[in-house]
């Protein structure tokens, strides 16, 4: 496919405005143990990695080596072999489906309430809390 000047400029416009928001560039901060990406329109998002998937357990020394896509919308940590989609970033999907319900499921768990509070004491009076039925499943 052959693409004259004024193609190409127009594909660029179109390109420009699709893609609002890019990375410019991007680090590790050890002073403050967050992953740092800066805008072409100016903001910096500061990311703790243990939210995100693929980053939670890993040394500063593999956090520090960070690519940026071509586009300027993933990042890439080579030593990990981990990648993040920036718009997704943006909309605070720090990793997959599964692996954002898993942690979901476990901050709700972790909850508390005046209901769950009642409950607790009373299964502690019954002798903790009721096996589950698995006879049924």
């Amino acid at each position: 496919m052959d693409l004259n000047e004024r193609e190409l400029a127009q594909a660029e416009k179109r390109m420009a405005t699709t893609r609002a928001a890019y990375a410019v560039t991007a680090w590790y901060d050890r002073r403050t143990s967050r992953v740092v990406v800066r805008l072409n329109t100016g903001l910096e998002l500061a990311i703790p990695p243990k939210l995100s998937e693929g980053l939670a357990d890993a040394k500063p020394a593999e956090l520090a080596n960070i690519e940026i896509s071509p586009a300027g919308l993933g990042l890439h940590w080579p030593k990990l072999d981990v990648d993040l989609y920036l718009p997704a970033l943006l909309q605070g999907v720090l990793g997959s489906e599964s692996w954002m319900a898993k942690r979901l499921g476990s901050v709700g768990g972790r909850a508390r309430s005046a209901a769950k509070a009642a409950a607790s004491r009373e299964n502690g009076r019954k002798g903790g809390r009721p096996r589950m039925d698995t006879a049924g499943r």
